[in-house]
C-alpha cells in the first residue's frame, strides 16, 4: 500500500485501490509520504522500495488476468 498522507509520527492514510485506509506506522517510523508499505493487521511492517512495489504490484495484476481468463 501506498502512504498518501502521514498524520504524525504513529499514523498515516495509505491508499488500497478504491478505499483508504488508516493505519499506524509505529513499526516503521522511517516511512514517509509517497512510500509503499506492507501492512499486516492495521500497522505498517515494512517500507518496500519503488522497484520492490512495483514488482509486487505487477505480478499481483497478472495473477489478476490469469484468474479473470478461467
Amino acid at each position: 500500500m501506498k502512504i498518501i498522507q502521514k498524520r504524525d509520527n504513529e499514523t498515516a492514510i495509505v491508499d488500497m485501490g478504491s478505499s483508504k485506509l488508516e493505519i499506524c506506522t509505529s513499526l516503521t517510523p522511517e516511512a514517509k509520504e509517497g512510500d509503499y508499505v506492507i501492512v499486516h493487521a492495521g500497522f505498517s511492517i515494512s517500507v518496500l522500495s519503488n522497484e520492490e512495489a512495483e514488482y509486487i504490484i505487477h505480478t499481483i495484476q497478472e495473477g489478476e488476468k490469469i484468474s479473470n481468463v478461467q
